[in-house]
């Protein structure tokens, strides 16, 4: 009788021994559920969208990233965002970027790409600009930096003589190109990019054409500034060179229209009048010899080449032709140079255009 409570009691205890067991179990694994469920469920909903881009701006805390992230409602759960964040320290290391997030990321997957701040990098892409003013609006608007530091920076000669540049040649520092950078790039990140872009744009090649021609950089690129506002053909490019590295090694006024406009300030003008042709102004090339302080725009790599490769010929003139084609007739002698422009007059003045 003794053995029989004795086993009862030890089987009992065995018992309970294992239901304490299968509790904990249990426990651990609704534990270890919930814990799974808070890191690895999907908990981005890009609301039909495959992937987009989060910014964070430089400075922004983890409120900011909360709130940008709430502000899209990509976050389905908050609660178990913020969880995961503080269990592996993101709060304390945010950084700034432009980060691309899927659909369907969890809580791990958006919180560890943040955390090591693989951003993925934008394509900086600018052309075909008139003023600094255009450049620094065309750049701000593929990255962090504002124009107002992007201008600051590019007014500053101080900050422009540690690259050899001022404020009048700013343009030779830019290859108009698309260029890999971090959404988050200051101002003086960017200009110092262009600066190293710019030396390997300059090789030994383009720069014995400079030597051979006795040219500056920033003279090359002031005068490619004038043919890229001449003319957009780019098989008379070269030619239009040409002619003006002819004045200039004759010493001659370049005339060139172009800029006149820049001394007019005022980039409506159309034709240009000869009332302009008498403006007070370093960059009135009727009244005074040699280049002007620096490029009037922001030339293309054709033109710059086209400069550094100029057609020797005997032209001296070259005007629009008649048939108001953007193609351009060159003459030797100015009587036949006024012999064109008469015909190319003749031609607007039938159209009506003044």
């Amino acid at each position: 009788m003794k053995i029989s409570v004795l086993a009862v009691k030890k089987s009992k205890f065995i018992i309970s021994v294992l239901i304490f067991a299968i509790i904990l179990m249990v426990i651990g694994i609704v534990g270890w559920s919930i814990i799974y469920i808070i890191i690895y469920k999907p908990n981005i909903d890009l609301k039909g969208q495959r992937s987009t881009f989060l910014y964070i701006h430089t400075g922004s805390n983890f409120v900011a990233v909360e709130k940008e992230l709430l502000k899209s409602n990509y976050l389905k759960n908050i609660n178990t965002f913020e969880r995961v964040a503080h269990w592996k320290k993101y709060e304390s290391r945010v950084k700034p970027g432009r980060y691309r997030i899927y659909d369907g990321m969890s809580n791990n997957d958006i919180i560890n790409l943040l955390r090591s701040g693989k951003q993925e990098p934008v394509k900086v892409v600018f052309n075909d600009l008139l003023t600094k003013e255009d450049l620094a609006g065309k750049i701000s608007s593929q990255i962090e930096a504002d124009s107002v530091s992007l201008l600051k920076r590019m007014n500053d000669p101080v900050y422009l003589s540690s690259f050899n540049i001022t404020p009048q040649s700013i343009f030779v520092l830019f290859i108009p190109n698309t260029y890999e950078l971090f959404w988050n790039s200051s101002a003086d990140q960017f200009i110092r990019r262009m600066f190293l872009e710019y030396k390997k744009f300059w090789n030994a090649q383009r720069l014995n054409k400079c030597r051979l021609e006795v040219l500056t950089i920033a003279e090359v690129v002031t005068l490619a500034s004038i043919v890229d506002r001449e003319t957009s053909k780019e098989s008379e490019k070269s030619a239009i060179a040409g002619v003006y590295m002819n004045r200039l090694k004759k010493n001659w006024p370049l005339q060139a229209d172009p800029t006149l406009i820049l001394a007019a300030n005022d980039y409506s003008i159309k034709r240009v009048l000869n009332k302009y042709k008498e403006i007070d102004s370093p960059y009135n090339t009727y009244i005074l010899t040699g280049l002007p302080p620096g490029p009037i725009c922001l030339p293309s790599v054709s033109s710059i080449d086209a400069v550094l490769n100029f057609t020797k010929h005997p032209y001296m003139y070259f005007c629009a032709r008649d048939d108001l084609s953007g193609y351009h007739n060159f003459a030797v002698t100015l009587v036949e140079h006024n012999r064109n422009a008469r015909r190319y007059q003749a031609a607007l003045k039938k159209l009506n255009i003044r």
